[in-house]
């Protein structure tokens, strides 16, 4: 918990009244491998704060799985569009290794930020983040070679390289495993 009101506190000014007020909305939860935190077909109803472990988002598409992020310890997971919008989620979201997570139930949290600014604009502040987190991404592979895609990551995500399966990794890079394998050769020889 100290680590998520540390998180918080890295957002915005938060108070012990409106920490309290936040109270009804939060909650502990825990995931075991590969157990899914939100189904495709399911509306997205809350914000997932990763204390410990790892998980993913991935949609399926002719019988494979797409990789389109992956969220790690203290980062937020969720489905934006799903969570702001009340429509379908068109992801899954997945534990990757045993998952302990802090979930802030929307309605909850909607009805706590009308008590208290505070929350309102921690809310909106996490949803920033994530966004900004899913923009850099989306910009990664729309612009980048795969060469540069995976500098990227070894410079500003190196957790994910170390933790990720490489045959989930190539999937998120848009690339066949054996050229994510032999990209990371040369670089290694270099």
């Amino acid at each position: 918990m100290e680590n998520f009101k540390t998180y918080i506190h890295s957002l915005t000014e938060f108070s012990d009244e409106s920490w309290k007020l936040l109270q009804p909305a939060l909650s502990e939860q825990v995931f075991k491998k590969n157990e899914f935190l939100l189904k495709e077909g399911t509306v997205c109803n809350a914000l997932f704060y990763i204390e410990k472990g790892y998980c993913r988002s991935f949609y399926e598409m002719e019988g494979e799985e797409k990789n389109i992020a992956f969220f790690f310890e203290n980062e937020i997971a969720t489905n934006i569009e799903s969570f702001g919008s009340g429509e379908k989620s068109a992801y899954n979201i997945v534990a990757c290794e045993p998952l302990c997570v802090f979930s802030l139930d929307k309605k909850m949290l909607y009805r706590a930020s009308q008590q208290a600014p505070e929350i309102e604009t921690l809310g909106r502040k996490c949803i920033r983040r994530f966004a900004t987190k899913q923009e850099s991404f989306s910009n990664l592979l729309k612009i980048y070679s795969a060469k540069n895609r995976l500098h990227y990551l070894e410079t500003n995500y190196p957790e994910m390289l170390q933790r990720v399966p490489l045959y989930q990794l190539a999937s998120f890079l848009g690339v066949a495993r054996e050229t994510l394998s032999r990209i990371r050769k040369k670089n290694q020889a270099v």
